[in-house]
């Protein structure tokens, strides 16, 4: 029995929550998630359906949809029993058994799956049992919590101590004289404050007291004491107000802690956080066909630019699987202009469609030698001012009446390709509240911060080629709806580029090695202007 996903998804086909519990591809998972709505039939009592690959095995739950994707090896009477248990965590953890139940609960949906499925395999465990697992209390977590309060509260009264003292120093200082008295005044000031860093860094503010503050209590305390050292040349007047400063700056950062406010200190990102990891590839050779997408439609019709570009990059895990050449196959498009690189051997490709280096024994980049993105083999590029060759077409009618700007959107989808997470940006003017969205084909989302609506279909395919939405915003010019940007993917390409064969060059009648594919046609830059 092996569980490859659980699934939450909506009777629409949104995916709600999934968790997979062997190694895939979003790629994959993805497809299989959309195709389930399709394989399910109306009025029929059975809780499974069988593809060529795999089974579903599902349970309907109100306006919801608990799915196991497993595969056909599985016993489904352990599947079925598997699903019975989810089925009664499911409403454990979600407040409402909808949409926003759901996602507002995901992150424990997932933690409870995992308890009771491991590796593909079910655990013997009850519903109570999951939920003491996914509570985890501890005794010695309350009562350090506790110690720490104590502490903090315990540093408040130091605190408030401390200012108190400041203040009624500065009352002595301005009922002094402008003469000796003033001189005196300012130096048991200054010793007030040298008392007040003493006492606050054996009280807990210095690192060694074990007290456990938040990190922005330590960065203003360190500022305030590099403040201190150089100013050291200072009048003793210059150095007593500047401490006092950064004292009450500590007590108003307290005051709010204590008011529940979430203090947090400005760190610069580190580049390599902004970093997507890409899917590791698990087969020893993987070929990626890549195509990017830059297109500018006008909004009254026709195309003012439309270009691809694609690049077929390997990637080879193994040094002994490096000594190969690579077979493919185009799809005859005669506006495709093929590139080799540099290294490739010209003459073979353009004679047998093989791509091998000009040195035949010389072995392709393995590992990390090879970039994070593979080995560039190939690159091409099409360009058209073909308007079927588009693969979305959209259509924006702003139209004003009253005090209200009536806006209606159309897309329509060539059958070229099935397009993936489909997300179109309106620009709205700038408005007080979200806009009223009277009918749409999909999903919508208002970016408040942006000033744009997002539109979402999750797949289109020959069941919605076409779509519409409207909606209804305060007077404004047409031209503020523009430029509308779309955002698509699909697993299949313009140049249809097909990896047919992998020739290894190494002698002793070894078999060709395993290889994999990925396709992914992608958008870079289209908009509607």
């Amino acid at each position: 029995m092996v569980v490859l996903a659980a699934s939450v998804l909506s009777k629409s086909g949104k995916v709600l929550v999934s968790r997979q519990f062997v190694d895939m591809t979003r790629i994959r998972i993805e497809g299989l998630l959309a195709a389930f709505p399709k394989l399910v039939g109306t009025g029929k009592q059975h809780t499974y359906v069988e593809t060529e690959n795999v089974r579903y095995v599902y349970q309907p739950i109100e306006a919801l949809y608990l799915l196991l994707v497993t595969n056909k090896q599985s016993n489904i009477l352990e599947d079925l029993e598997t699903l019975r248990l989810l089925s009664k965590l499911v409403p454990e953890y979600c407040y409402s058994l909808d949409e926003e139940g759901i996602c507002k609960t995901a992150f424990e949906l997932i933690f409870a799956f995992d308890e009771v499925i491991c590796l593909g395999h079910k655990e013997n465990v009850t519903v109570a049992q999951v939920k003491q697992y996914c509570e985890m209390e501890s005794h010695e977590e309350k009562l350090h919590k506790l110690v720490l309060q104590s502490k903090i509260n315990e540093t408040k009264d130091v605190m408030k101590r401390k200012a108190s003292e400041i203040d009624k120093s500065k009352i002595d200082k301005n009922k002094g004289d402008k003469g000796g008295f003033m001189s005196m005044g300012s130096g048991r000031i200054e010793s007030s404050f040298s008392d007040m860093s003493i006492s606050s860094s054996g009280s807990g503010f210095g690192s060694s007291s074990g007290l456990g503050l938040t990190t922005e209590v330590d960065s203003f305390s360190t500022k305030s004491k590099g403040r201190q050292l150089s100013s050291a040349t200072a009048p003793p007047k210059g150095l007593g107000m500047q401490l006092g400063k950064s004292q009450k700056t500590n007590q108003f950062l307290e005051s709010l802690k204590a008011e529940g406010e979430l203090i947090v200190e400005d760190v610069q990102p580190r580049a390599g956080q902004a970093r997507v990891a890409a899917a590791a590839p698990t087969d020893p050779i993987t070929l990626t066909a890549e195509e990017k997408l830059n297109v500018t439609l006008k909004r009254d019709g026709g195309i003012s630019n439309f270009d691809v570009q694609g690049t077929l990059s390997l990637q080879i895990l193994n040094q002994e699987d490096a000594l190969i050449q690579v077979q493919i196959e185009t799809g005859g498009n005669p506006g495709i202009l093929f590139k080799t690189h540099p290294n490739m051997n010209k003459e073979l490709f353009s004679n047998e469609n093989i791509l091998g280096l000009k040195d035949p024994n010389r072995p392709f980049p393995t590992g990390s030698a090879g970039d994070a993105a593979g080995v560039g083999l190939l690159k091409w590029r099409m360009q058209s001012a073909d308007e079927s060759m588009v693969p979305l077409t959209i259509n924006c009618w702003p139209s004003v009446s009253g005090n209200e700007t009536y806006v209606s959107i159309e897309y329509e989808a060539s059958a070229m390709f099935d397009l993936r997470n489909v997300v179109i940006y309106v620009p709205l003017p700038a408005l007080r509240e979200a806009p009223n969205v009277r009918q749409i084909d999909g999903e919508w989302r208002y970016d408040s911060r942006n000033s744009v609506l997002e539109w979402s279909i999750l797949l289109i395919d020959s069941s919605n080629r076409s779509g519409s939405m409207e909606f209804v915003v305060p007077p404004a010019d047409s031209s503020v709806f523009f430029p509308i940007s779309v955002r698509f993917s699909a697993t299949s390409t313009y140049s249809d580029l097909k990896v047919v064969n992998i020739i290894p060059l190494r002698g002793g009648g070894a078999p060709p090695p395993k290889f994999s594919q990925r396709t992914n046609l992608i958008t870079e830059n289209y908009q509607v202007v």
